[in-house]
């Protein structure tokens, strides 16, 4: 959401979204950067935000608004804050000089030390090269997104739209990025989000384009309409049918380990052993962050 309007603000926390960032950077005109501070940490600090994760995209290093940014809304918002988005990282110091700033904050401001979790987004050529360093480089880092408009003008691509998909192109232009992102994340622990699909109006190719990074394994994508929270949901959701199949898994796998002492098992027609486990309880953990219930067997 924009934190330059109120309107949108105040509209913010009724989205049924997991994760919602107030957005100092690219929705906000340069002349209303300074000014959509406070109203970003009266936001923060009046609105009922429920349980979701809370974040501020703050504006990038190479902009005059980032230790600002920082030093303004972090203290002024207090313990609800529970991240910053660092847009465009390049290099890994990028994000250790956030770090470094962030523990100044918090020490001064009263808040626990190492509180704010920070958000990195992939949106250059650098960016991508670097990316194994940069999921590396902070232990507040928690989640690595991809920022498909950027990234197409970085690389030059002859496209006005980012995000979505290029028809002329035999295959997913982005499937190396997405790939190379979600690895460097995934071995360093990171909840990996692609970004926006901006033609908010085209539900159908929106949903069509989840399902890429879905498949992939990336936890989310970002939505920019409260239509697109809807279908991201659905789709990085298990359905009922899968999360029963999950706690099946997790129950003949404890059968078969603790009564029966074997490390694999035939679960109908297929084998299942620890790996099966592992992937069962991820497809239990997001079931029960939807609200799913077991069905009565």
């Amino acid at each position: 959401m924009p934190g330059s309007s109120e309107r949108f603000l105040e509209k913010a926390p009724t989205v049924p979204a997991d994760m919602t960032f107030l957005d100092l950077e690219d929705s906000v005109a340069p002349l209303e950067k300074e000014g959509a501070r406070q109203k970003v940490v009266r936001a923060i600090r009046e609105l009922d935000w429920d349980d979701r994760v809370l974040c501020v995209r703050i504006n990038a290093w190479d902009t005059r608004w980032t230790y600002g940014d920082v030093i303004e809304v972090v203290a002024g918002a207090g313990e609800r804050l529970d991240e910053v988005m660092l847009p465009k990282v390049q290099t890994a110091a990028e994000v250790v000089a956030l770090d470094l700033l962030l523990a100044q904050v918090e020490q001064n401001a009263g808040l626990p030390e190492g509180h704010i979790g920070i958000e990195a987004q992939i949106e250059t050529t650098r960016g991508l090269i670097n990316v194994e360093e940069i999921c590396a480089a902070s232990p507040r880092l928690e989640t690595i997104i991809f920022g498909p408009a950027d990234f197409a003008a970085s690389m030059e691509m002859p496209v006005l739209t980012g995000g979505v998909q290029i028809p002329e192109y035999p295959g997913d232009h982005f499937h190396y990025v997405f790939s190379k992102i979600l690895m460097a994340g995934r071995a360093n622990g990171l909840q990996v989000i692609d970004g926006p699909f901006l033609k908010i109006r085209e539900i159908d190719a929106f949903r069509e384009f989840c399902q890429r990074t879905r498949v992939l394994g990336y936890d989310g994508k970002w939505a920019l309409h409260p239509d697109q929270v809807t279908v991201l949901n659905e789709i990085f959701s298990p359905t009922q049918e899968q999360f029963d199949k999950a706690w099946a898994i997790l129950d003949a796998y404890k059968e078969a380990t603790e009564s029966d002492r074997k490390g694999a098992v035939m679960f109908g027609d297929e084998m299942i052993d620890e790996a099966s486990r592992k992937m069962a309880l991820k497809f239990v953990s997001r079931g029960e962050r939807a609200g799913l219930k077991r069905s009565a067997s």
